[in-house]
């Protein structure tokens, strides 16, 4: 195709996607956006959704003809362009290629590419264009309020409707947005990166969200979850917490975020670890105490305290080792490391299950399908206090030898009844969900009479 200079110009939007850019030009000159991108040779086909359908985070990588072309269509210069798409620039070996001044393009998705991708708001986009047409941009959890028009921008990445979460009737996650950037500021005047101390931050509040349904307490987030699913989330309870879920917390990720960078509370944790003494923390450790007050839940420190083995226990053991200088410097001295398995699952990652879920009709063909979250986040819970209980005795053999196995039986007799209680809930689940009483009791290791017996009592 010749180039020729743009009729219509289309500039770009800070952060967006080359995809989102085309589309939007395409727009400009009532085209099809799959009419526009003929102009370019594709090396592979577009992402899709496992259920079919188009990914809203779909994203393009050009070759310099592409790029050339592509600045071409929209009338606005190769290094205007550079400074707005975070994908441009990046190329991938299969447009290699190509032959010299042929235009080539090859898909990704946006996450593989420059980060998070989340929609843009389209009273913004019309605003500044005139048009109130979808974008799609790069955006991190920490910048997903539009506070001009009241939206939570959702993550784009995932099979639903949505592009937006009103959350004008809850001003504090706007505020939370805006109390970002000093919570930022200080984490660099702190030398750690604002990126990992937000995903720490974010791991320990996301686990507090599939705690709090045993929360009889718990009246923020319920509120906050009602409004943004306009008013009652009804019978899509399950649903609505998925997708709602990173903008009902948001104010607690930025509260946990502030409080984890503050030395005083590193100093509260370090006298509730019992210093160059160690001792185990009960529910009135004075840490999780404060910690609770600063989310506005003064009830919460008991709750916090008991569960081990999360992102939160991690922060806390760092800065504990640390200060006693019992191990070598590494990773496990950097209180802001986050391990893979502690990662909150993506919004597009639990829709994904629940679908599936869905398909199973509850056949118990699937774990997921047929044990409630209470259950399986109950189950979890137990492994990862036993988890935590052997990591205490990690250099405990030494001293004398009263003290050595005191220690020792102690943390040891503990994780062995998490141990215990967590092999009966499961049995109990599996045998709820129709596995043979048999079969359970095998895996178990337990007579068949006894493990009946005692999911009768309720004991499991």
């Amino acid at each position: 195709m010749t180039h020729r200079p743009a009729l219509l110009r289309t500039a770009p939007l800070r952060g967006e996607t080359t995809s989102s850019l085309i589309c939007r030009i395409a727009n400009r000159y009532r085209m099809e956006a799959k009419v526009l991108r003929l102009c370019w040779q594709w090396r592979n086909y577009p992402p899709g959704h496992d259920g079919g359908g188009a990914r809203a985070d779909a994203e393009v990588l050009l070759n310099a003809a592409g790029r050339q072309f592509l600045a071409g269509l929209c009338g606005v210069e190769e290094d205007v362009l550079a400074r707005a798409l975070p994908s441009w620039g990046q190329e991938d070996a299969k447009l290699s290629a190509g032959k010299d001044g042929v235009p080539a393009a090859a898909w990704r998705t946006g996450g593989a590419v420059a980060g998070p991708v989340a929609f843009g708001c389209r009273l913004c986009t019309a605003g500044r264009t005139g048009t109130a047409v979808r974008v799609v941009r790069y955006a991190p959890r920490w910048e997903r309020v539009c506070v001009r028009h009241g939206r939570w921008l959702l993550d784009a990445d995932a099979d639903q409707p949505l592009e937006y979460l009103d959350v004008r009737g809850v001003p504090e996650v706007a505020a939370a947005q805006r109390r970002w950037t000093g919570v930022a500021r200080r984490a660099v005047r702190a030398g750690a990166e604002p990126e990992r101390v937000f995903a720490l931050a974010y791991a320990v509040v996301a686990r507090w969200w599939e705690q709090a349904l045993h929360w009889e307490r718990e009246v923020l987030w319920p509120r906050r979850l009602h409004q943004v699913a306009g008013g009652n989330a009804g019978t899509e309870l399950e649903r609505w917490r998925i997708v709602g879920r990173d903008a009902v917390v948001f104010p607690e990720v930025v509260a946990v975020a502030d409080a984890l960078l503050d030395p005083a509370m590193a100093e509260l944790a370090w006298r509730a670890s019992g210093g160059t003494r160690p001792r185990a923390r009960g529910e009135d450790d004075p840490f999780c105490h404060r910690l609770g007050e600063r989310v506005d839940r003064d009830w919460l420190g008991p709750l916090v305290a008991t569960d081990y083995g999360g992102p939160l226990s991690g922060w806390r053991g760092a800065i504990v080792r640390g200060r006693r200088g019992s191990e070598p410097p590494g990773w496990r001295d950097d209180p802001w490391h986050l391990k893979r398995e502690q990662q909150p699952a993506t919004m597009a990652g639990q829709l994904r299950v629940m679908a599936a879920e869905a398909q199973a009709g509850g056949s118990g063909t699937r774990w997921r399908a047929t044990v409630s979250a209470e259950h399986r986040f109950h189950i979890t819970r137990l492994l990862d206090d036993a988890r935590e209980e052997l990591a205490q005795l990690r250099g405990a053999q030494s001293g004398t030898t009263a003290e050595v196995a005191r220690t020792l039986l102690e943390h040891l007799s503990q994780s062995a009844e998490l141990v215990d209680r967590a092999v009966l809930h499961t049995a109990a689940a599996a045998v709820a969900a129709g596995v043979a009483l048999e079969e359970v009791a095998q895996w178990s290791r337990l007579p068949a009479e006894e493990l009946a017996a005692v999911l009768t009592l309720g004991e499991g």
